[in-house]
C-alpha cells in the first residue's frame, strides 16, 4: 500500500567515481558521453547511477546545472540497449523548452545506437507530432497537458507498456496545477516500473510523494534542501521602485558584452522592458508564456548564438534550461516563490564555472528577499546607495535601516547621482516603448493576428540610441 511506504528515505552516500565505466555505463554510453564533453560524471551522476543501474526508484535533488539530465538519461539508455522497444521511457517536465533540451540530450547520448526520441509539448503542430508518435519512439518527452491530448485522442497512441517514468523539476509538476492531467496520466502507465524523480528544489510533502508511486527510492541528495552553488557571486540593490530601470541600466553597464538574462514577472514586462533597451542601444530580447513556441525557441536560439547578449524572461526560462556562457542573472522583479529565486540564478554559474546574479529589490519587495536569503541561510551584499535626496511619494534610505540583520552597506559605494543621470534618456526611452505597444494593438491583439513579438532585430527609433556616456570600459566583477 503507498500509504505504508516511507516518502522520505534517508540521503544515499554518494559514490566516489572518476569515470562513467567506473559507475557501470556500458562503453557504448562512455564514448557518447566523451563525444558530448562529459569527462567524469558530476555528484549528482555518481550519487544516482548506481541505485539506478540496480533497479532502484529514484529521488534527486541537486542544484541547477548539476547534471540531472544524465543522471537519469544514461541509466534508461542503458536498459534500452538490453531490452530494446518502443515506448521504453516517459519524461515529463514542467515546459516546453525543458522538454525539448531533454530529448535533445537524449537524442545526443543515443545517436549511435539508433535511439529515437518524440517531444509532446503545447504551441506545435499537433499532427507532426502523431507522425512523430506513428514512427514508435523509444522515449518520449513531454509536458503533461499534451502529453495528456495524445493519449486521449490520437488513435493507436499508449503508454501501457512504459518502464521508465521521470518527472523532471519535480516539485514544479508535483504542484496542484498539473495534478489533474498528472493523476491522468499515471492512471495510463503501469505500476510495474522504475520511477525517477529530479529536481533543485523537492517538497517533502507525503501526498504528493505518494501520488508518484514510488518503490523503496533512493534518495540521492548532492546538496542542502535548498542551495546555490559557491561559483555563484549574489548581491543585491535596494531602489526605489520609481527609479527601476536606472538602477537596471546601471546594472547592464557594469557587465559590458556580459551574457545576461534578466527575469521580471509579468509577459507584458518582456516585451516593454526590451523594447525601452533596445531604444537605448543594448541588444535585447524577450521570450514568455505569451509567445508562439516558434518564436519563444527562436528568441533561445538567437541568444544562445549570441547574436543578442541579453534575454528578457519569465520564470518559463527559469527552471532546467542550459544554455551556455550565461554571465550573469539579473532579478528586476523579486519572485514571490522564494524558490523560484534559485531556478533563476541556477541559469549561471553551471558546470563548475562562476557567475554574478544581481537583484533589484524595491520598498516593495523587501519582504520577498528575506525570505529568499531565510531559505538559503545567507545574507547577501547590498551594494550601499545614497537616496537621502528622493523623498515625496518614494521614501528616504536611513543609514540605520536593517533588512537582514545587519545595516545596509558595503564597502563598494554605488554613486546614485550619477546613476539619475540615466533617468530622463529612460524615461524618454520607454515612453517610445510604450508608443509603439499601443501602435501594435497591444498584447492581446498580437497574440490575435498570431504576431506575439515583432522582429528581435529591430532597430531603436531614430535619435535613441544609448550615447557614449552610457557605455563603461570597466569589467565584469
Amino acid at each position: 500500500m503507498a500509504a505504508d511506504r516511507d516518502p522520505e528515505p534517508e540521503p544515499e552516500p554518494v559514490a566516489e567515481a572518476s569515470t562513467f565505466a567506473e559507475l557501470g555505463i556500458c562503453r557504448e554510453l562512455v564514448d557518447a558521453c566523451d563525444a558530448m564533453g562529459w569527462k567524469e560524471p558530476t555528484k549528482i551522476q555518481a550519487g544516482a547511477i548506481p541505485h539506478a543501474l540496480q533497479g532502484r526508484d529514484l529521488i534527486g535533488l541537486g542544484q541547477t546545472g548539476s547534471g540531472k539530465t544524465g543522471a537519469f538519461a544514461l541509466p534508461i539508455i542503458q536498459a534500452l540497449l538490453e531490452h530494446r522497444r518502443p515506448f521504453f521511457a516517459c519524461v515529463m517536465s514542467p515546459t516546453r523548452e525543458l522538454a525539448i533540451q531533454i530529448a535533445e540530450q537524449f537524442e545526443a547520448l543515443g545517436s549511435a545506437i539508433g535511439l529515437v526520441c518524440s517531444v509532446l509539448v503545447g504551441g506545435v503542430d499537433r499532427m507532426q507530432q502523431v507522425l512523430s508518435i506513428a514512427k514508435r519512439p523509444h522515449i518520449v518527452v513531454g509536458t503533461p497537458g499534451r502529453l495528456l491530448d495524445h493519449l486521449k485522442d490520437t488513435k493507436g497512441f499508449s503508454l501501457n507498456k512504459v518502464k521508465y517514468l521521470v518527472l523532471d523539476e519535480a516539485d514544479k509538476l508535483l504542484n496542484l496545477e498539473f495534478k489533474e492531467s498528472l493523476d491522468d496520466i499515471l492512471k495510463a502507465i503501469p505500476k510495474e516500473r522504475r520511477t525517477y524523480l529530479f529536481s533543485a528544489t523537492m517538497t517533502k510533502k507525503v501526498a504528493k510523494l505518494q501520488r508518484a508511486c514510488l518503490r523503496n527510492p533512493a534518495k540521492v541528495e548532492v546538496s542542502s534542501k535548498y542551495s546555490t552553488v559557491d561559483t555563484l557571486k549574489q548581491e543585491w540593490y535596494f531602489v526605489p521602485a520609481a527609479y527601476k530601470d536606472c538602477y537596471l541600466v546601471h546594472a547592464l553597464n557594469e557587465l559590458p558584452g556580459s551574457m545576461i538574462m534578466i527575469f521580471v514577472r509579468t509577459c507584458e514586462s518582456t516585451r516593454l522592458l526590451a523594447l525601452t533597451l533596445r531604444n537605448l542601444g543594448f541588444k535585447a530580447l524577450s521570450i514568455s508564456g505569451q509567445m508562439s513556441q516558434d518564436k519563444r525557441l527562436g528568441a533561445l536560439n538567437k541568444f544562445k548564438a549570441k547574436d543578442f547578449n541579453i534575454l528578457i524572461c519569465t520564470d518559463v526560462a527559469s527552471r532546467g534550461l542550459d544554455i551556455q556562457g550565461v554571465d550573469a542573472v539579473i532579478n528586476y522583479d523579486i519572485p514571490m516563490n522564494s524558490k523560484d529565486y534559485i531556478h533563476r540564478v541556477g541559469r549561471t554559474a553551471r558546470a563548475g564555472k562562476s557567475g554574478y546574479a544581481v537583484s533589484l529589490v524595491n520598498q516593495y519587495e523587501t519582504e520577498w528577499f528575506k525570505m529568499i536569503e531565510a531559505l538559503l541561510g545567507n545574507s547577501f551584499p547590498c551594494l550601499s546607495v545614497s537616496l537621502a535626496h528622493i523623498i515625496g511619494d518614494y521614501f528616504v534610505l536611513k543609514p540605520s535601516l536593517t533588512l537582514t540583520g545587519k545595516k545596509i552597506g558595503d564597502p563598494r559605494k554605488v554613486d546614485a547621482d550619477e546613476i539619475m543621470i540615466l533617468r530622463e534618456h529612460i524615461s524618454d526611452s520607454r515612453r517610445i516603448a510604450l508608443t509603439k505597444l499601443k501602435e501594435d494593438g497591444g498584447s492581446k491583439k498580437r497574440r490575435r493576428k498570431g504576431n506575439d513579438d515583432d522582429d528581435d532585430e529591430e532597430q531603436a527609433p531614430r535619435g535613441h540610441r544609448k550615447p557614449e556616456s552610457f557605455k563603461k570600459s570597466s569589467g565584469r566583477r
